[in-house]
C-alpha cells in the first residue's frame, strides 16, 4: 500500500496510509436549490511560438473540453468572474472570446 509522510506537531514525520477510494457519483440526481460555479482556468498552448508574459495563446481545443467536463459535473463556469482569470495574463478581449 501507498503511503506519505506528513509532518506531526512535535517536528517529525510519520507515515500516513489512505484508506481504500470510494466511489462518488459523477453528477447529483435530479434538481439542485443552488448553481456551484467553477473559476475554471484556461489551457495554454505549450507549442505557441511567442513569449507567455506577453502574448496569450490559448489551447481552445482543450478549453473547451475542460469546461464540457465541468458542465458535465454539473458546475457552471464563471467566466466573467474578476477573479476567474485576475493575474493570469489573460486580457479583456480574449476573456470576451470565452465568454461567447
Amino acid at each position: 500500500m501507498t503511503s506519505i509522510n506528513l509532518p506531526t506537531a512535535e517536528g517529525g514525520t510519520e507515515a500516513y496510509v489512505p484508506g481504500e477510494p470510494r466511489a462518488f457519483a459523477h453528477k447529483a440526481e435530479g434538481e439542485l436549490p443552488r448553481v456551484a460555479y467553477a473559476a475554471a482556468h484556461v489551457v495554454s498552448n505549450p507549442l505557441a511560438d511567442n513569449d507567455p508574459w506577453i502574448d496569450t495563446d490559448i489551447d481552445w481545443d482543450a478549453t473547451l473540453n475542460y469546461r464540457r467536463h465541468l458542465w458535465g459535473l454539473g458546475l457552471g463556469v464563471a467566466e466573467a468572474m474578476d477573479t476567474a482569470q485576475r493575474g493570469m495574463g489573460l486580457d479583456w478581449p480574449t476573456s470576451l472570446e470565452l465568454i461567447r
